[in-house]
């Protein structure tokens, strides 16, 4: 009998994934693609889909489309309903304009895969008995047990950064940044006595001897002792070395420190480098198992500097260091220091990384290169900064908004999942039965200015928390500390506030939007915010953790994401600078600066906006050359952000359009259209004497495409793509004329010439493609190695040619890339097809011995007969590697590649390049690769292959193929298979090796082990266990 709620479940998940719907007639393929089976409606006693369906009101809303037909709707959460009352609840008179409808539909922003897997920078909690020895030792739950993160998510986000759903309340039109509000009133508790928080700590330790987050313990001392860990007693906490020691991570963050009992801790020793690799017959290496306590270890294997640096060399370097948080490159250091500067840094500094060593910690991700350590900025901690940091569960008061000149920078939302509106949800329930009780309402008849009060809402029977804004005769102004508005209401209203209630921080929490600093006060960008955040449930990702932290916000409702903070930012721009887009007209002096892929390209059109963007900009260079400071490196990138980054040798404004990690990215020169990958030490904030009038001027570059030619990847092929760059590319006589305009997505349809006859139709570089034998799609699929065809007059100008390039994302790259310095019509420097050089793999993974443990990252999880690991303390080395190969090979010419199975290769997977193998060529172009470092299979085209180069050899392959141990081997089913996925993927856990399948090749081998989930304080959760007693309770089912 099938399981109706697992078949709920999936329909959702169907569902969920389809804004705009799902067809009732495509419903059974989606949900087969998904489970690899047809909804079983006939299992459930159903006679047609249709009737099953009609069941589960719940789950699917059944609407008709356009056409007719049934279309599925996934029916709004009980959450998503709970958030609409929650911002329907703002009833206060400062709001103006019309009643918004909450947008309820919210999907996840995917995230960049490099920057969820950065560098764990503390060890996990180890089990606290082995797998081998029974089930778990009984600590191991039950599949039907939940498994919560008992810290807050924003825990789990090492390197600052973190996305969360959250409703914003508040528009900003009532915020006033610069009045500070008086503190709430509070219970007072007890004097804090150092000999019995001592005490009681040492019992805490005792019962946690493998360690515990800081940021947890105020949670486990309230549980225990039923008060408050006094927060003096956690500034103290490096101090009592007697009790306990004190764990300080790279990153410095109070609640990412690490508390050990006194007498344990020389049971950890150090994270170690990686030893060269010894002889051995199976394809890995095994070691003695090392925890890594301590991310950056500072080592060199140079001699001692003949010299010592001055304390003015070692106090710019040290600035340049703190502008960089997440890391800086040593190789980056010489330009940035020039840059900077203005002077030469001493060339023997990077021979001698040690000199460094009382201003950063230094970490070599790669042993054999030294040049490329990763410099970390010792950063001296504020003793005065609060030690539970934003993850802390001891009440954490909100400072109330003031009315007064409104800021857009600064805003009122709420988080939205498991511990936050959920946990609200369940406040207010409490709230509302223990206030139904006349017994315990006890009036407030004398309330005070910031007292806390609970308050019986107007027009809902609620119970809510509130703050004390102003006391009136008859009536009180008071602020709602979880909802974000204020209202005047009767004093009848208010109650005392039991004390069990102020448990639950406060959930409406104050934050600022990243970029608008300097514009938080336009009346245009207040408006545009007004329209399209205020009232939304909109994804947050957080730049900074601060008491206000710096956040960038996405609306991910639509087809495509709105970027919130690049939208108020637009709001800026001067209209009537534009380029101009006018139907018929023609232009002269047209520069073509760029040519994609699928045919479109990118103009500057001479025009007023122009003329001034190059009068800005020729005045930010003059600043930039005279300044000599680090203040505008540029620090904290975000998607969507607008700086300086050098084009043709010159500061050209940029958007940056990806993150890979904290130090490569991806960039847009939104005045010539072109796309690069670069570091961010390459990028400079916009000074600001020029900063508004570059930020008024809309962008320069004008998106066209060739009228009567398909816009399609698939339409244009390599050589009409090269033909058209090589002919249309910094021609100084282009001229266009424009066909039709598409003004919605501002894409102008052209006539294209290379001289000033636009009058002649016949002689554009249209109606050149169209009579060319180009369009014709080649039987191989590599780039062709002749020139095109002789049909067409390609330029012969080398000065032109070399300005041209073949690149990697199907857009001309920026001039410092490496460019084609032959003929079209000349041969390829190494011919089409020709083997590669014979490559030395890396070296073979270490692992521990059998019986001992190994924190993992599970990166693929398919059933527990076959999963990926990779290992947990060496992911930020992979993450600096990927970088690196983004730099490298978008900057690499295109060459065509011979493809053949099992060769080892770089292949490019949407915007990242994996070090893959080569599973199988198709004959359709594609070919099948398997990623040695994530485990899972793709198809990618030939044409996205490259060689992989001995630089990106160094470290070893990091995907690890495992089984689950403690189950016996079976044909898993599609529901044991989900139940394990939801436990184990995407997630750090603790593995036990239990035995290792050897192979020829290390892609071939496979590890059997134990997993554990240490992610909870009171008990470990041994995923044998739970799949055990899933397939028990399955077959008792049956």
């Amino acid at each position: 009998m099938a399981d109706e709620e697992l078949v709920k479940k999936m329909v959702r998940a169907v569902l969920q994934s389809a804004k705009s719907g799902v067809s009732l007639s495509n419903l059974q393929v989606e949900y087969k693609d998904l489970t690899g089976e047809l909804i079983p409606y006939k299992q459930l006693g159903y006679a047609t889909l249709d009737a099953l369906l009609h069941s589960m009101p719940s789950v699917v809303k059944l609407d008709k489309g356009q056409s007719g037909e049934v279309v599925c709707h996934a029916t709004t959460g009980n959450e998503m309903t709970h958030v609409a009352k929650l911002a329907a609840r703002q009833r206060t008179a400062k709001r103006t304009g019309q009643p918004q409808v909450v947008n309820c539909q919210m999907r996840v922003k995917p995230a960049a895969p490099l920057a969820l897997n950065a560098r764990p920078r503390t060890s996990l909690r180890q089990p606290d008995h082995r797998g081998h020895l029974g089930r778990g030792g009984g600590r191991g739950g039950g599949h039907g047990d939940p498994l919560p993160h008992t810290g807050s998510l924003r825990d789990s986000q090492s390197d600052g950064k973190g996305a969360f759903v959250l409703l914003i309340f508040l528009a900003p039109s009532i915020l006033n940044e610069n009045t500070t509000p008086s503190k709430p009133r509070v219970p007072h508790s007890a004097p804090y006595s150092p000999k019995l928080v001592q005490s009681r700590l040492k019992e805490v330790l005792n019962k946690h001897s493998n360690g515990l987050w800081v940021s947890k313990l105020p949670q486990l001392y309230r549980e225990h002792y039923k008060q408050d860990l006094p927060s003096e007693a956690l500034k103290d906490l490096e101090h009592w070395t007697h009790i306990c020691t004190v764990e300080k991570p790279c990153s410095t963050k109070p609640q990412e420190l690490l508390l050990y009992p006194a007498k344990e801790t020389s049971q950890i020793t150090p994270h170690s480098a990686a030893t060269p690799p010894t002889h051995d017959k199976s394809p890995f290496h095994h070691k003695k198992p090392q925890t890594q306590r301590s991310s950056a270890t500072s080592k060199s294997s140079t001699p001692a500097s003949p010299r010592d640096l001055t304390p003015d060399v070692k106090q710019k370097l040290g600035d340049l260091l703190l502008k960089y948080s997440s890391g800086l490159w040593a190789h980056a250091l010489p330009k940035l220091y020039q840059d900077t500067y203005k002077c030469k840094l001493p060339e023997f500094v990077l021979d001698h990384l040690t000199l460094l060593s009382d201003i950063c910690t230094i970490d070599y991700p790669m042993p054999d290169n030294p040049k490329r350590a990763i410099l970390y900025a010792k950063v001296v901690e504020d003793e005065n900064r609060n030690q539970s940091g934003l993850a802390d569960s001891s009440q954490k008061f909100l400072e109330m908004p003031a009315e007064g000149k409104s800021c857009v920078c600064l805003f009122i939302c709420r988080y939205i999942g498991e511990g936050y509106s959920k946990a609200q949800e369940k406040l207010e329930d409490e709230m509302r039965e223990f206030y139904g009780q006349d017994s315990n309402k006890v009036a407030l008849t004398s309330p005070l200015t910031g007292q806390l009060t609970a308050v019986c809402a107007e027009e809902e029977e609620e119970i809510l928390r509130a703050q004390v804004c102003e006391v009136m005769a008859d009536k009180v102004k008071v602020y709602y500390v979880d909802h974000g508005f204020s209202e005047v209401i009767s004093k009848s209203k208010l109650f005392e506030l039991h004390e069990k209630f102020y448990r639950l921080p406060f959930q409406a929490t104050k934050c600022k939007l990243a970029g608008l600093e300097s514009f938080s006060q336009e009346q245009a960008v207040l408006k545009r915010f007004e329209s399209i955040a205020t009232g939304k449930i909109l994804l947050a990702e957080i730049l900074v953790r601060q008491e206000v932290p710096l956040v960038v916000l996405y609306d991910t409702s639509q087809d495509d994401d709105i970027n919130i903070n690049a939208a108020c930012m637009k709001a800026l721009q001067d209209k009537s600078l534009e380029s101009p887009l006018k139907l018929n007209s023609a232009y002269m002096n047209v520069n073509v600066s760029s040519v994609c892929s699928d045919g479109t390209i990118y103009c500057q059109v001479p025009s007023r906006g122009l003329t001034k963007l190059n009068e800005i900009l020729e005045r930010t260079e003059n600043y930039l050359h005279s300044q000599v400071t680090s203040e505008l490196l540029v620090s904290r990138p975000f998607c969507g952000k607008i700086c300086l980054a050098r084009y043709k040798g010159k500061w050209s404004r940029v958007e940056i359009t990806n993150l890979h990690g904290s130090r490569v990215l991806d960039i847009l020169f939104v005045d010539v259209g072109v796309q690069a990958s670069i570091e961010v030490t390459e990028l400079r904030e916009i000074p600001p004497p020029t900063l508004r009038d570059l930020i008024s001027t809309p962008a320069q570059a004008l998106k066209c495409c060739l009228a009567d030619l398909p816009v399609s990847v698939d339409s244009w092929t390599p050589d009409a793509v090269q033909w058209l760059r090589d002919t249309a590319l910094h021609c100084s006589d282009c001229s266009l004329k424009i066909a039709k305009v598409d003004e919605p997505k501002r894409l102008a349809h052209v006539y294209l010439f290379t001289s000033k006859n636009f009058h002649d139709t016949s002689c554009c570089l249209n109606q050149q493609l169209a009579d060319s034998n180009l369009w014709n799609h080649q039987k191989d699929v590599f780039l062709s190695s002749r020139g095109p065809s002789k049909s067409l007059n390609a330029p012969t100008n080398p000065a032109t040619i070399q300005t041209s390039s073949l690149s990697t994302d199907g857009q001309d790259k920026a001039p410092h890339t490496p460019k084609r310095m032959s003929s079209p019509l000349g041969s390829q420097s190494a011919p089409p097809g020709s083997p590669p050089e014979k490559l030395a793999l890396p070296p073979l993974l270490e692992l521990p011995k059998i019986g001992q443990n190994l924190d993992v990252f599970v990166s693929v999880a398919c059933h527990p007969g076959h999963f990926v690991l990779q290992p947990w303390h060496d992911m930020y080395k992979l993450v600096n590697l990927m970088g690196e190969m983004i730099l490298h090979y978008n900057k690499m010419e295109e060459k065509p590649l011979k493809v053949e199975k099992n060769q080892v290769c770089a292949a490019k997977v949407e915007n990242n390049w994996y070090r893959a193998l080569v599973k199988g060529v198709l004959t359709n172009g594609l070919v099948s690769v398997f990623q040695l470092d994530y485990g899972k299979h793709e198809l990618v085209s030939c044409t996205q292959l490259r060689p992989l180069t001995q630089e990106f050899c160094q470290l070893p392959f990091q995907a690890i193929t495992a089984q689950l141990a403690g189950v016996k081997p079976r044909q898993w089913s599609e529901e044991a298979s989900i139940v394990f996925r939801n436990h184990v993927e995407k997630k750090p856990l603790v593995a036990q090796l239990e035995s290792v399948q050897e192979a020829s090749q290390p892609w071939d081998c496979k590890v059997v082990i134990f997993l554990v989930d240490t992610s909870q304080e009171e008990r470990d959760i041994w995923l044998h266990d739970i799949m055990a007693e899933f397939t028990d309770e399955m077959s008792n089912a049956a």
